[in-house]
């Protein structure tokens, strides 16, 4: 398959074919001449690596037959050649393992077709050094321009889906146009599609998220949906088509594992504090437009998870919409905690530490032993501060009726990022 970017490189390959050389006579032991078939050499060669064209061989074999007679090694202007041969490989989509294989099929094939008579050992050996000297400059030089070819397309690739999403999210090109864009990049917006965000905690060192390694761990979790992968404000997008709505969930664990293995270990789900990378999933929603939606809801519910220090590396925005209602009334969320939590601010260290029990203790069910070993205290210190609460505030934690405005103050003050930010006056 042609790589995006590849129409000229595409062109040029075709149009070269089988190169038309002519038969180039060699010289055997006994002084009299004999032919070498070299359009024949290269088509064997291109039938072994796999069909790869035969023009990215460019001049290679005669002047591996004259480096052969000579025992010259190949010019700058030789290499040069091979290294564009490289990159119009790469532009073309042809794999580097191809390339390579076309090469060395050529040169063994010619080696074979060389005069077995050279008259001396010696005459022999420096015969074949020539060649495998040879072979070796032009492999590594067609190496180096694939490298440059590939960079340069995945640039290009990375670029242009970079700009077909920000026209989507700004629905800038119209509905025809941005559906058209998608087909070519293996999207068929027409259908439902899921979007994730993945980025890191801004804390750890997590390292990029970038690279083929995630184009592969992305295609292989979501086939047969289609999918897209970008990068966006530092964070990785993830596009999915679900076919049966479950491949985004495969997408996004099969995206975790791969970016906690590559971050030296993520915390486990469940497991205490954020994990260095985080994976939002937004809900599924047919059409261009949905497309902008689901990455708006899953921008919010990677913003809450960061700002509640959720452990789960994959949070979903279904599950956050209790999250989402708090924050779409700030005004009355702000109110409860400054009418609930701002007392805690009275007691020694702050409020802080009692926010933190509070959180601990309600996540464990209300358990004070529970909440005790996650916070690594001893169980008075827990029932001790659980106290300390009861007669700032008047609330008591064990009481239902208390419980359940504690807990959702504190959750309110974990994405209002209370107290290290100070609450909004009327």
């Amino acid at each position: 398959m042609w790589r995006a970017g590849g129409d000229r490189a595409r062109a040029a390959l075709a149009s070269a074919g089988a190169p038309g050389w002519k038969a180039v006579p060699g010289v055997n032991a006994r002084g009299g001449n004999r032919t070498v078939d070299l359009a024949a050499i290269t088509r064997a060669a291109s039938r072994e690596a796999g069909g790869v064209p035969a023009g990215l061989l460019g001049g290679y074999l005669p002047a591996v037959l004259d480096a052969a007679s000579s025992g010259r090694r190949l010019s700058a202007a030789e290499l040069a050649e091979y290294a564009r041969s490289g990159e119009d490989a790469a532009e073309g989509g042809v794999a580097l393992r191809g390339l390579v294989d076309l090469y060395l099929s050529a040169t063994w094939r010619l080696w074979r077709e060389l005069p077995g008579d050279t008259g001396s050992l010696a005459a022999l050996r420096a015969a074949g050094l020539a060649v495998l000297r040879a072979a070796d400059d032009a492999v590594a030089a067609a190496a180096g321009g694939f490298e440059r070819g590939y960079l340069s397309v995945a640039r290009r690739e990375e670029a242009e889906r970079r700009e077909f999403f920000e026209d989507l999210l700004s629905g800038r090109g119209g509905v025809a146009d941005l559906l058209d864009r998608g087909e070519r990049l293996g999207l068929r917006l027409a259908g439902p599609h899921q979007v994730m965000l993945a980025g890191s905690d801004g804390r750890s060192d997590a390292g990029s998220p970038a690279g083929t390694h995630i184009d592969a761990v992305v295609a292989e979790a979501a086939a047969p949906a289609s999918s897209l992968v970008l990068s966006r404000r530092g964070r990785l997008v993830v596009i999915v088509g679900p076919a049966d709505g479950e491949e985004a969930g495969m997408v996004a664990h099969a995206l975790a594992r791969a970016l906690g293995s590559g971050a030296g270990g993520a915390a486990e789900a469940g497991g205490p504090g954020p994990p260095p990378w985080r994976i939002a999933v937004g809900r599924s929603y047919p059409g261009p437009s949905g497309v902008v939606r689901s990455y708006d809801e899953a921008e919010d519910a990677f913003d809450v998870a960061q700002r509640l220090g959720l452990a789960d590396p994959v949070v979903s925005a279904a599950d956050l919409l209790i999250y989402q209602v708090l924050l779409r009334d700030r005004a009355a969320i702000t109110d409860l905690v400054r009418t609930l939590l701002t007392p805690l601010a009275r007691a020694r260290g702050g409020a802080g530490p009692l926010l933190a029990t509070l959180a601990a203790y309600y996540a464990r069910g209300g358990v004070a032993a529970a909440a005790a070993r996650d916070l690594h205290l001893s169980v008075r210190t827990v029932t001790y501060r659980l106290a300390r609460v009861r007669e700032l505030t008047g609330r008591d934690p064990a009481r239902p009726g208390d419980a359940l405005a504690l807990q959702v103050a504190v959750i309110g003050a974990r994405v209002l990022d209370w107290p290290a930010i100070g609450l909004e006056r009327e």
